[in-house]
């Protein structure tokens, strides 16, 4: 009986640490996909010579690989050569100050983020979001926004350590196609 008993609860451990075993394979696997993307987007991005180019190649990766709707990024200051873009329109200085005391990048709700309307047409339709300070040398000069329709796609408490990485790429890009301060 008792090893009756004892049998039955290493038959059970096991099928727990096989179920445990086989999540950790599909993170690692996950883990991959988002890595391959994440190297695929350093590439083109260290190809992009303009800031132009720098914008369209997030915005095609983002979108296409990374099956992120909705991307908006803004510069604190506009270079004096450089156009009237959306990416250089006015930001709060509330969105200023918070963006300033990011230490990782924010996920959750755009409710009462100015960030929602970076969004365009559809900025109705994003019930997730995911802000990164983007950084020149230690001070902040913008933000990057992603935007999803799935409330859950940027939650508060995931892991950000990938979207850390998306803006010190960002952030690299842009200080060398742009005379940033």
């Amino acid at each position: 009986p008792i090893t009756e008993r004892q049998m039955l609860a290493l038959r059970d451990k096991n099928r727990q640490l096989e179920g445990k075993m086989a999540e950790l394979i599909q993170f690692g696997e996950e883990n991959d996909v988002i890595s391959e993307r994440m190297h695929r987007l350093a590439v083109a991005i260290i190809a992009a010579g303009s800031f132009q180019s720098v914008i369209h190649t997030l915005n095609f990766h983002l979108h296409d690989d990374f099956a992120i709707p909705f991307f908006a990024l803004r510069l604190w200051q506009r270079p004096g050569d450089a156009a009237e873009l959306p990416e250089f329109a006015g930001v709060s200085e509330k969105l200023q100050a918070f963006a300033e005391t990011l230490t990782q990048p924010y996920c959750g709700s755009t409710s009462g983020f100015e960030t929602a309307s970076w969004f365009g047409a559809g900025a109705a339709h994003v019930r997730s979001q995911g802000l990164i300070a983007l950084r020149n040398g230690g001070g902040t000069i913008g933000m990057l926004a992603l935007g999803s329709e799935d409330p859950q796609r940027f939650y508060s408490g995931m892991g950000t350590l990938y979207l850390e990485r998306l803006g010190e790429m960002a952030s690299g890009a842009l200080a060398r196609v742009l005379p940033l301060p």
